[in-house]
């Protein structure tokens, strides 16, 4: 994945790059057999609670050590190590009946940071970002419809690189840049990725809508200074997303199919009660609203 976002300031500008995914969790779920041993199920539901063998994901962050464009190209590399946890899973009277065991795989990559100056633009960086993902995977099964859950484990799963300037110095919009910077803008080469300038609550310091010194490049396309609507009744999934059709779709879902979300995913519980709590002014409110030039 490569990230390219220009970038006004001084060489020695110090730049912050924090990377960020999901690392796939493998969970298993034994039952105790009265022998003592174990033996790995589907599902099993204690005291009232159904639990699933399943896949989940937690999340990572990788942060890179302060860079400015003076330093030249640099490459940090990353490990997150495998491992395993245990949850035991206990009935009513307290006695352990079933466990929850999640492994994850170990991941290796490295982060590449470089800056070549802008032709023409003195004081303007072409920064780019490159992230590799170097773990050892097999081969996929020959069974296909497997393939991408297998290769899943060994994956950076949703990465996000987020890019800060902690000194003098702003990152330009690749949307709508300065009149001076459009070619450089056009110029910048982004793959499975989209830079967009982020601010605080408060929207771009100064009103500038054109710079920030934050940027989050994301594999889901966003407009600069992207924010949740205030009608939106909460989190679904990566925030960006339609909420009406997304909870009409969870609504929609037949009984058996709510119970398996359930016992997924401890979020998929929470987004279906929400979702089900909704009264139809809520619904409503989600349909949509007028954007005029003076309330956007």
């Amino acid at each position: 994945m490569r990230t390219e976002v220009l970038f006004e300031g001084p060489p020695t500008a110090r730049l912050t790059v924090r990377v960020r995914f999901l690392h796939v969790v493998e969970r298993q779920v034994p039952r105790h057999l009265p022998d003592g041993g174990r033996e790995p199920v589907d599902a099993l539901t204690v005291a009232g609670v159904r639990h699933l063998t399943w896949h989940e994901a937690t999340e990572r962050h990788w942060d890179c050590p302060p860079w400015a464009p003076a330093d030249g190209p640099r490459t940090i590399p990353v490990a997150v190590a495998g491992g395993t946890a245990e949850e035991p899973l206990v009935d009513t009277g307290g006695r352990a009946v079933g466990a929850l065991v999640r492994t994850w795989r170990p991941l290796d990559g490295s982060v590449q940071v470089e800056a070549v100056p802008v032709d023409g633009a003195p004081g303007t960086w072409r920064v780019a970002v490159t992230i590799r993902n170097t773990t050892p995977c097999p081969a996929p099964a020959a069974d296909e419809r497997t393939a991408r859950d297998d290769l899943a484990r060994y994956a950076f799963v949703s990465t996000h690189t987020v890019l800060g300037c902690a000194d003098d110095g702003a990152f330009v919009s690749l949307a709508d840049p300065p009149a001076p910077l459009r070619e450089a803008a056009r110029a910048c080469r982004n793959r499975g990725t989209w830079p967009a300038l982020v601010a605080g609550p408060d929207g771009p310091a100064g009103g500038d809508r054109q710079r920030s010194r934050t940027v989050l490049s994301s594999p889901v396309t966003l407009e600069d200074f992207p924010a949740v609507a205030p009608e939106s009744p909460g989190d679904l999934f990566d925030g960006g997303e339609i909420d009406q059709l997304l909870i009409l779709s969870v609504l929609s879902l037949a009984p058996h199919e709510r119970e398996e979300a359930r016992a997924s995913d401890p979020r998929a519980r929470e987004i279906l009660d929400r979702c089900a709590a909704l009264s139809v002014d809520d619904l409503m409110a989600l349909h949509g609203r007028t954007v005029t030039k003076e309330n956007r």
